[in-house]
């Protein structure tokens, strides 16, 4: 029996790793994103309309990628910036944050 539970806690830690990873992108609304505004120019409008809580934040990457965000919160406040975020993430959906840090 313990055999069996080793090898299932193992198997669901490989799995879970398989899936953390990062993107890079700029933090912008998600309206906007699929109109194809994103980046440094574009910040000013992104941090307005992510102060209403009904407009919801995405990561837009330089090759276009968009990046739909589960976390909300910890994602809104660097608004118009360039950032790198570390999670779980699975097509393009990031389900979980570990963590955000600014890019360059």
């Amino acid at each position: 029996m313990k055999r069996i539970l080793t090898l299932l806690v193992l198997t669901l830690s490989v799995t879970a790793l398989c899936f953390a990873g990062s993107a890079t992108g700029f933090v912008t609304d998600a309206k906007c994103a699929t109109a194809g505004k994103a980046g440094a120019e574009h910040a000013g409008c992104a941090k307005g309309c992510l102060k209403s809580d009904d407009m919801a934040a995405v990561i837009v990457t330089e090759d276009g990628k968009i990046y739909e965000v589960a976390d909300q919160a910890k994602i809104k406040e660097f608004a118009g910036e360039k950032v790198t975020v570390m999670g779980m993430i699975e097509d393009m959906k990031i389900s979980s944050i570990e963590s955000v840090k600014k890019a360059s």
